[in-house]
């Protein structure tokens, strides 16, 4: 049976190419297990970034750099586990790829849940699903939101109740036969293969799906043989 993991990740900034890891948290709800680390990015931490989670150069000044995290990130994962974030195919899963061959670190074929993702298909009734929206739903005690573990803590007890008494496989096999949808535009949340070919088309050449945030989407559209 696959065990999920929940983790979340803290940044320099939202771009994967240039922005980098400054903290990683899990925790694995099975084992009873948390893994909670700095990283030393290499390079300094906008003050802008710094406003939202509360982490300085100071306090990575100190901290192994993301070599050694990431390696330590993925023999926290091992074994038959499903790693869950909030807005993890649009943000997280693109800093750990781009991490790992920064660092010449293996890319594991984890298998991914989007809790936002699936936050908005099944609780369409919402008018919005960010994390501590969803905490006052569901009543969830508030947090120190935007520091990794608070958010990866409040997210496991969010989702658990989201999926209640199903089973991670359960919760795979929603996700596959779901398929992808267009995030954006005139033709949001239309499956990609009711989206006009032209409409991708123009967006490929308008440059929009070259956007890091975009990675995910562009390789679905590519799997339809559009572009």
């Amino acid at each position: 049976m696959k065990r999920p993991i929940y983790y979340d990740t803290e940044t320099t900034g939202i771009k994967p190419l240039i922005d980098r890891i400054i903290e990683i948290a899990a925790y694995d709800p099975v084992q009873d297990r948390s893994f909670e680390m700095l990283v030393n990015p290499g390079i300094p931490i906008p003050e802008e970034a710094s406003r939202i989670h509360g982490i300085t150069d100071e306090m990575v000044a100190s901290a192994p750099s993301y070599k050694e995290v990431g390696q330590a990130f993925i023999d926290f994962c091992a074994g038959e586990t499903v790693l869950i974030a909030h807005n993890n195919d649009n943000f997280d899963r693109h800093f750990l790829d781009h991490e790992a061959k920064r660092h010449g670190l293996p890319t594991p074929s984890w298998e991914m849940v989007d809790s936002l993702k699936w936050a908005r298909k099944y609780r369409s009734d919402l008018p919005k699903h960010t994390l501590q929206y969803l905490r006052q739903v569901y009543g969830v005690e508030e947090n120190n939101a935007h520091r990794a573990m608070d958010d990866v803590i409040v997210l496991w007890k969010i989702f658990s109740q989201m999926i209640d008494d199903l089973p991670m496989e359960t919760v795979l096999e929603l996700i596959r036969e779901e398929g992808t949808t267009m995030p954006f535009g005139k033709h949001a949340g239309k499956p990609l293969s009711d989206v006009p070919k032209n409409y991708l088309s123009w967006l490929q050449k308008e440059g929009a799906l070259d956007k890091p945030e975009n990675a995910a989407l562009k390789m679905e559209i590519e799997k339809l043989g559009v572009l």
